[in-house]
Parts: structure tokens; sequence; C-alpha cells
């Protein structure tokens, strides 16, 4: 029987150098073979022209480098790129480079498929097959910023992740992939520039809080109702907001950080007044801001994008209560590239 090698990238530094120890070789080669690994990004031990022809070789003989290669690239009319990206094991994945005057923005999956129900989102009617491991969220990233370095000449400047999966289900893989994202050893990138967007699970917001992360919170909340947000997003009836926004207070006093609340407005779901009202009473606890975020279609005709005026009442109604409000406008519609549309259709 054949046996399976280990993917290299699993294993700490630490671990590298005692397994260089253990081969009657010096630890510090495992420093070597571990900057290859994470900061120049080796997708083969033959690309670690540093060291020996016969120690690649002994890597090759007992580990495997399992990165991810872009299947597909898909670029849109206003300059967003879609990748169609394949896992080790055949399996596909898509994310995200949304350009704009002052920065690029690698829109990332921590899931293949989603582990939640929500009605509107094209990955929701996707199973979910497995959690991403922290390298295959790490490689995202690092594929985006060579797009980012020759289509928009500039590094990459923020990551969310806000693609497939929800990022709370896959908590532990998430953290390590932000570490080695924010660590000089890796891509060096400051954490202020990365947002966790989640639907809401409000014990792992909790425990975020309580790992002190340094990285930014998004909410996908879409109503402040409990009625309304059941039916569109039905797992809200086992996280109802009382506990979802009881997790926020925590998180924000552990934390000082403000919360963003991504939103979007569907005419005849959460288009009215007390719509609105719910809204400003759940964000009044801390500082906040809402992105009313603009809907993009997933092939049916339940969900439909609400007139301008229910948008500027929306914005009106929040700037009156002084929570900042910006009105967010989708890029790469045309590429199904756009928020709730990744569907591994490319």
């Amino acid at each position: 029987m054949t046996q399976t090698k280990k993917d290299i990238r699993a294993l700490t530094k630490d671990e590298l150098r005692s397994f260089f120890v253990d081969q009657g070789d010096k630890a510090f080669r495992g420093n070597q073979v571990y900057e290859w690994l994470w900061q120049k990004s080796a997708h083969s031990f033959d690309d670690m022209t540093s060291i020996s022809k016969q120690t690649r070789q002994m890597l090759d003989d007992n580990f495997v480098i399992n990165h991810i290669k872009v299947d597909s690239m898909q670029r849109s009319s206003d300059g967003t790129i879609k990748n169609a990206v394949r896992l080790h094991d055949g399996l596909i994945v898509e994310s995200v480079l949304i350009p704009t005057k002052t920065r690029t923005t690698a829109c990332v999956s921590s899931q293949v498929g989603c582990s939640l129900d929500c009605k509107f989102c094209a990955t929701a009617r996707l199973k979910r097959m497995r959690n991403l491991n922290p390298d295959e969220i790490y490689d995202q990233v690092v594929a985006i910023d060579k797009e980012s370095k020759l289509y928009h000449n500039r590094p990459l400047s923020n990551i969310v992740f806000m693609g497939m999966g929800e990022p709370l289900m896959n908590y532990n893989n998430v953290l390590k992939a932000i570490d080695k994202i924010t660590s000089p050893e890796g891509l060096g990138m400051s954490p202020k520039r990365i947002v966790v967007s989640t639907s809401g699970v409000p014990k792992m917001i909790k425990k975020m809080a309580d790992d002190e992360v340094k990285f930014k919170l998004a909410v996908s909340l879409h109503s402040a109702r409990d009625s309304v947000r059941t039916s569109i997003m039905p797992f809200n009836a086992t996280f109802p907001l009382a506990d979802l926004r009881e997790a926020l207070e925590y998180w924000y006093t552990k934390t000082k950080n403000p919360i963003t609340y991504e939103y979007v407005v569907w005419q005849g779901i959460n288009d009215k007044k007390e719509d609105v009202d719910a809204l400003i009473k759940f964000c009044k606890f801390a500082p906040s801001k809402v992105n009313l975020i603009e809907y993009n279609p997933i092939d049916d005709g339940d969900f439909k994008q609400a007139d301008n005026e229910a948008i500027n009442m929306y914005v009106s109604m929040l700037e009156r209560n002084r929570i900042t409000v910006t009105v967010r406008r989708s890029r790469g519609k045309d590429i199904d590239a756009a928020c709730g549309q990744l569907a591994n259709k490319s």
C-alpha cells in the first residue's frame, strides 16, 4: 500500500527545524525551507534553488506541496478579476480581485461551498464539501497579489473574507492563514487591512474577542427583525438577533473596534420604515458603519433590488441617527464575481 506523503506546509517552522536535525542536517535548513514555502511561495522543491539538489530530493521523497492552481481567470469590463481555483483534490473555489483607484482588494473563500443557508446567495446552494486549509487560503491571496501587480501595477492592499463559505465555521484555519498573511515571514500585511465577514455565529464572535484578534469584523446582517431575517437566513432561528447582539456587545467591550454591517435592501422584504428603525436600534450600542450593498441576482425572481426611494430612506434615517452609511455599488457583475454570486459557474 502506497503511503501518502504529508503536505510540508502543515509543519511549523520548529517542526521543520526538528525534521532536519533528525536527518543529521543543521536546524537552520528548516528556516530556509520555511522561507521558500511562505515568503517566496515555492510550488515545488525544485524551485528552492539555494538548497542543494540532494536535500531537495530528500524533501520530495518525504513531502508534497499541495499548492492551488488558478484553473481559469475571468476579467470584468470594470477591471475585476475572478479566479476559479483548483485545489489539490480537484475541488474548486472562487476568489476575486476588486480594484478601485486607491486600492486592490482580495475577496477570498474559506470553505468549498457553505455551511449556511442564506436564500439570496448562490454559494449557499452548493453543498459544503470541506473547509479550506490555511495554505489554500494563503495561496488565494498570493495569486491575487500577483494579478494586482500584473494588471494594476500595485501590490494587493486589502483582504476581505467574503468569498465562498462562512469563515467562523472554519475558525482555526482562517486564523492560521491570517497569521501567515500578516507575519513578516509570510506576506507581511497589516491585520488592519483584513476584514472577516460573518453571517453571525455568536459564540465564535466572542471567541475572536477573547483571542484578541487584530483584524476587522463585518456582519452580514440584512435585517434587524428576527422574523424577516429568519425568512431569508434560516440559520437565524438557531442564532437569533438577541444572541448576535450580545456577542457583538462583548466584541466591542473587549476590542473597542467598530463594527461594519453588510446590508442589502430588497423590494418587499426589508424596504419599510420599520426595517430601518430596527436597524438603527440594533446598531446603537457601538460605533458602527452600514454598507448598503447593491443586490446581484442569482437566476430567480424571489429577490429584487429595492428602488432608490427605499435606499435613500435608509441613508437619510441612518445619517440622522449619526450612523455612518455608504452605498456600495457591485463590481464584476458581468462575470458573476459580485457579492453573493460565487457558485463555480466559471
